[in-house]
């Protein structure tokens, strides 16, 4: 039956695991992009396309695919309408997970088990919407019952962490957490640069005018968020380079950027390189985690950039090659007794056995100090979990992996952890029918734990 209590578990093995261990785990939430504005002021949601549909980029792409007009996804077209287009969009979507993910979280967070289309749609419309006025419903409300303890969100190094701080004061039941996410920092030749950089100008209090000084900026912002609990940074590092440099060219560099000239790939690589193995030292200093995603290829249709702006479902996969940038900088990163500990993700799931032979290479002083993430963005999918999982566990140790996380902007993802723990309670449920693993529910329930929620507590400290 659709989504019902054993779906996805197709063994005995996979049902007692889930139910019995990974079902009752709690969530450690560790890279998503939910506003602390909008936790700390906890208000319910208007409707159920405010919470499903605004900033999902996910659902846009589909229903782009299925002749949707824009007004109707991004633009000024009702709530209602463009509920409906989503519902009009959904039936055809048999096999992306969007469609047991849809469903579950109106099961999950609503009670409603109808099944989604254009003629059910009206009735979800306003039993949804009038469920959403209850108290249970508000974005902290969500967030308890979800069962999540630790919530991590993206910060750019020049945020003042406010509604973090706000947060701390008065919520008991769960913490939120800020993540250091310097990518403005990194991406000089942006034409928002120089406008960023004023920004973090204006927080340090003093002229960056020298490449020494942008390293000054960036590691007095992680001394600051690192007293505000902070624990984890995050690149995008959608191309990874690696060029050595020097001081006066670095200098040069960037005055080139803060004088509007055009700045080279030569130029991109040397001052990305300086600057994210400065950070990495500052992240191992402080024992800081750090997170790496990995070969994105952004806003690849100009016009609907041009029309919409980064971030509206207009991105790919990057097939550049990856083990010979990365693999220097994190060696260089090691001569130098500074690497810290490093979560590697690419959106090219091809990487992964590329990435799980290099991290072999960079394994020291601690339990799976360098780790395979999840599979993120267009892989955390069943094939594509499964996958990951199949890849970590074949080259490496599939017990010490930290999980899963929702990278999302919707306070109704949280059924994702759950999707997640089943394909990975479904595929050792497999190992063990083919007799790969023993059939011993101490040691495997004991792993499945750590999996769901033991190691990223404690790797995040």
């Amino acid at each position: 039956m659709f989504l019902n209590d054993d779906f996805l578990l197709t063994t005995d093995v996979a049902k007692t695991l889930f139910h019995d261990y990974a079902k009752k785990q709690p969530i450690v939430d560790y890279h998503c992009h939910l506003s602390p504005q909008e936790i700390y002021e906890d208000k319910n949601f208007s409707t159920i396309t405010e919470a499903w549909l605004y900033g999902d980029h996910y659902k846009w792409r589909l229903m782009r695919a299925n002749g949707i007009d824009e007004s109707l996804i991004t633009g000024n077209g009702s709530d209602y309408d463009k509920f409906m287009a989503w519902a009009k969009t959904l039936p055809h979507a048999i096999g992306n997970p969007l469609y047991a993910w849809t469903h579950l979280e109106l099961k999950r967070f609503f009670g409603i088990d109808t099944i989604l289309n254009e003629e059910t749609a009206d009735a979800i419309w306003h039993e949804a919407n009038t469920k959403l006025l209850e108290k249970k419903m508000s974005r902290r409300n969500l967030i308890r019952n979800s069962n999540v303890k630790v919530i991590c969100t993206t910060d750019d190094p020049i945020d003042d962490l406010h509604y973090h701080e706000l947060i701390a004061q008065d919520e008991n039941e769960f913490r939120v957490l800020p993540t250091f996410r310097p990518d403005k920092a990194l991406n000089i030749h942006h034409d928002s640069f120089n406008t960023w950089l004023k920004a973090l100008e204006a927080v340090v209090g003093y002229s960056i005018d020298t490449h020494q000084k942008l390293l000054d900026a960036l590691e007095q912002r992680v001394s600051f968020f690192h007293e505000m609990q902070c624990r984890l940074s995050d690149h995008a590092l959608d191309t990874v380079y690696f060029a050595k440099s020097d001081t006066q060219t670095l200098d040069a560099i960037l005055i080139k950027a803060r004088t509007g000239e055009s700045i080279s790939t030569d130029d991109v690589a040397q001052h990305m390189t300086s600057v994210l193995l400065h950070l990495f030292k500052c992240y191992h200093d402080r024992k800081w985690t750090m997170q790496l995603h990995m070969h994105a290829f952004r806003n690849v249709n100009t016009a609907q950039l041009k029309k919409l702006g980064p971030d509206t479902g207009y991105d790919g996969i990057n097939d550049a090659l990856l083990m010979k940038p990365l693999s220097s900088l994190l060696d260089a990163a090691e001569q130098n007794d500074a690497l810290p500990r490093t979560i590697l993700y690419s959106l090219n799931s091809k990487d992964y056995d590329v990435l799980l032979a290099m991290m072999a290479s960079f394994q020291k002083d601690s339990v799976m100090k360098i780790q395979l993430g999840s599979g993120w963005w267009f892989n955390d999918t069943r094939s594509g979990m499964r996958k990951q999982i199949s890849s970590l566990a074949e080259h490496s140790l599939l017990g010490h992996f930290v999980g899963m996380l929702t990278d999302s902007r919707s306070f109704l993802s949280y059924t994702r952890h759950e999707y997640f723990r089943r394909v990975l309670c479904e595929l050792v449920g497999e190992w063990v029918d083919r007799g790969e693993l023993p059939d011993d529910m101490s040691v495997l329930g004991s792993i499945i734990n750590k999996i769901a929620y033991t190691n990223a507590n404690e790797l995040f400290q």
